[in-house]
């Protein structure tokens, strides 16, 4: 077991997880600008982005890079100027380190040299999406960015389809269409909540089931930074007890999906899940009967 003081001896080395706004500067606490003032230096996943919001807050603290590509050789550098006695802050572009940001290995290699590692709290965007969305906030399970390929994301996913619990996940704008078909087909139409440009000018929020939101942002394409929230697996409301599509044939039963808004393969896919049968075996009973 190991025991750590909240603050380590004056002479002695300091590693600060500061929180940064993820879009309104004026998230920024006190604190998190005063450590920022006092550190020896700022290890920024980018020095560019970081300088803009020092100058923001009047500051000229020095800066050094830390990301992705340098995270190993740079974490060990830093962690031999904290044996030093350095003061450090580690920020990332928005939100807190080491959530879908660099900052994990850092933090791991401080720790394990008994370095004091000492969290300042600021924003975090799947937090704060998942307190606005509607959805249930207990339990919530927190996956991040998925793969890139569509086969990696439905492997992923595939894990976490019986969760009892909140899903959060972050995405690309460009990837956000294809990310959502892979949701839909594996989870399910789920309940959502999308929001874009949290805490920002144009914030804007979509809430609903996944195939009506998935159409409106193919309809009006991804824009800005997105954060998903998919309600847990498990969750029976009493209206749905019964499916609505209940007592429909296939036809009517994709007929009335594409009236929602969804295109003849959206609705074909949906009904197939509704189903609990292959596509393939809608898609020839749908095209079947309409000849």
């Amino acid at each position: 077991m190991e025991r750590q003081k909240s603050f380590a001896d004056e002479n002695q080395g300091i590693l600060y997880i500061v929180g940064t706004p993820i879009g309104n500067l004026q998230d920024m606490s006190d604190r998190a600008k005063a450590i920022l003032a006092e550190v020896d230096l700022i290890a920024a996943e980018d020095t560019r982005h970081t300088r803009k919001l020092l100058n923001h807050l009047g500051l000229s603290t020095p800066l050094v890079s830390y990301h992705e590509h340098n995270e190993q050789k740079r974490g060990a550098e830093l962690v031999g100027k904290l044996k030093e006695g350095m003061r450090i802050a580690l920020v990332s572009d928005a939100g807190l380190p080491g959530i879908s940001d660099p900052g994990e290995e850092v933090v791991r290699q401080a720790v394990a040299e008994g370095i004091t590692v000492v969290p300042i709290p600021g924003p975090n965007a799947a937090l704060t999406a998942l307190v606005a969305s509607g959805l249930p906030t207990q339990p919530f399970l927190f996956i991040g960015f998925l793969p890139r390929s569509s086969k990696g994301r439905k492997e992923e996913l595939a894990k976490w389809k019986s969760a009892p619990a909140t899903l959060l996940l972050y995405e690309a704008p460009h990837r956000l269409p294809e990310m959502l078909t892979d949701l839909l087909e594996v989870l399910g139409n789920r309940r959502v909540a999308i929001p874009r440009e949290l805490t920002k000018k144009h914030e804007e929020w979509l809430r609903g089931n996944l195939a009506d939101c998935l159409a409106y942002i193919k309809e009006q394409g991804p824009r800005g930074e997105y954060v998903i929230v998919v309600e847990g697996a498990g969750e029976v409301r009493e209206e749905e007890q019964s499916p609505w599509w209940e007592g429909l044939s296939v036809i009517d039963h994709v007929e009335a999906i594409i009236e929602k808004g969804s295109s003849k393969k959206e609705a074909i896919l949906q009904a197939a899940q509704d189903r609990g049968v292959p596509k393939r075996e809608i898609y020839n009973m749908y095209h079947k009967g309409s000849e």
